[in-house]
């Protein structure tokens, strides 16, 4: 009998480049079930669109600001610094959560839990029609009830 050869040793039918080529195809077809998965790529858009839509934001905040600096009498609020305390910052960043906050909210929130609730009155309304069976139950029912 012939001795047994260690997998990778030199003429063993799964040693070298086939068995790492069939490795890498079933790290492959994994990846691309990953990259394939709905998930990823609405991720990916919805990351690219929050990126653009910071960018919206941070313009209508720095003009929003602008427009209080000029009804407050300072033109710019970043250099605000009551009592040494540099509050500007913060304050005009507190205005540009305010505003994402408010869009975000009725932007995507509000018409999402419309649709949602939508839906699921549609689902309720098909569940809540009987089955011929349960029907043909409830008259056997009360025909026993009326017979007794």
């Amino acid at each position: 009998m012939a001795p047994v050869r260690h997998p990778a040793a030199p003429g063993h039918p799964r040693s070298g480049w086939a068995n790492v080529n069939e490795r890498f195809q079933v790290k492959m077809n994994g990846f691309k079930e990953f990259l394939l998965r709905g998930n990823l790529v609405e991720l990916a858009v919805a990351f690219v669109i929050g990126g653009a839509f910071a960018t919206v934001v941070t313009a209508f905040t720095t003009m929003f600001m602008d427009i209080l600096g000029k009804l407050g009498g300072t033109p710019d609020f970043s250099s605000w610094n009551p009592g040494g305390i540099s509050v500007g910052p913060f304050l005009t960043a507190l205005v540009a959560f305010a505003i994402l906050a408010a869009v975000v909210y009725f932007g995507v929130v509000l018409p999402y839990n419309k649709a949602k609730a939508f839906f699921e009155r549609e689902k309720v309304e098909e569940v809540a029609a009987p089955t011929s069976e349960a029907l043909l139950a409830e008259i056997r029912d009360l025909l026993k009830n009326k017979a007794a």
